[in-house]
């Protein structure tokens, strides 16, 4: 046989559709081709396969023992070559991998559990595998495909990744249950005036996300303590003094209360974002779609 990288998908639909039909005029008007053209195919193929393929018999062509032996593999590899363009259909349930997030403190208390809870159910073959979130290593990491989703808020995203907001979120202002005293509401000078927690998470300070917000308002505050991650919070503000200024979707608990104050600081986006490549992949975009919905 010559060179099989002379045989093209064309010559392979026209020697299948030979042994279908049995008759060149019949094939030309399947393929949308002349039958001159049809004939010509079939010259080249009698090259490739050193066989004469078809023979003429009346208006039928006869299909020769060669032709008739390659019919099952032709067929086959057409049926392979046409799956190709065939597009994907994702279903969660019957989905099998591996999806690594790198999640904040806030979202693995706030959106995970619930978006565990659909995967558990909707896609159980699904396995997820959480790192904490470090702002300073993200990129390498998902450049790398170490990790697939980030959770986590806007400033901590490098530019050259694809986005979604998810929520907007709102910062409250908590105590102890059993702190008493506060006259409601506290103006803004009471509350920088007050020992408040804040919640440090890249960097150990006493530093917070609001202190600028405070500042624009003529005001320092009075930060006492800092710890890396909002579950600590209640329970350290339940034995102490303090308050703090605490995620809305965090709440209720019963380690803690509200209080009322004048104005709060502005309210901030929690997104999830992706490398480009993965854009189009069906679990990535079924995953952001289901933390979209939460």
């Amino acid at each position: 046989m010559n060179d099989i990288n002379k045989l093209d998908i064309k010559q392979l639909r026209v020697l299948n559709a030979l042994l279908e039909l049995n008759n060149l005029s019949q094939v030309a008007r399947k393929m949308g081709l002349t039958q001159q053209a049809i004939s010509e195919q079939l010259r080249k193929m009698r090259d490739l396969f050193d066989d004469r393929l078809f023979i003429r018999q009346g208006n039928s062509m006869v299909a020769t023992p060669k032709a008739q032996t390659l019919g099952p593999a032709v067929e086959h590899i057409l049926k392979q070559l046409d799956a190709l363009l065939e597009p994907d259909v994702f279903t969660p349930q019957t989905y099998k991998g591996v999806i690594s997030i790198s999640a904040t403190d806030y979202a693995t208390q706030a959106l995970l559990p619930q978006l565990f809870s659909i995967t558990r159910q909707q896609a159980p073959g699904l396995k997820l595998i959480v790192r904490d979130f470090e702002s300073d290593k993200v990129n390498q990491l998902i450049s790398a495909g170490e990790l697939d989703l980030l959770i986590s808020f806007p400033e901590f995203i490098p530019d050259n990744l694809a986005y979604k907001t998810l929520l907007e979120e709102q910062h409250l202002c908590i105590t102890g249950c059993q702190n008493s005293g506060f006259e409601e509401p506290l103006s803004l000078s009471e509350i920088a005036a007050l020992p408040q927690l804040v919640v440090s998470p890249s960097r150990a300070n006493l530093k917070g996300s609001h202190d600028q917000w405070f500042a624009n308002k003529g005001f320092n505050r009075n930060i006492v303590m800092s710890v890396p991650s909002f579950s600590a919070v209640p329970n350290i503000l339940q034995t102490t003094d303090m308050i703090a200024f605490f995620p809305s979707r965090l709440l209720p608990n019963d380690k803690v209360k509200e209080l009322a104050v004048a104005a709060l600081p502005p309210p901030f986006q929690v997104i999830v974002a992706w490398h480009p490549r993965t854009s189009d992949s069906p679990i990535h975009c079924w995953l952001i779609e289901q933390l979209q919905n939460l």
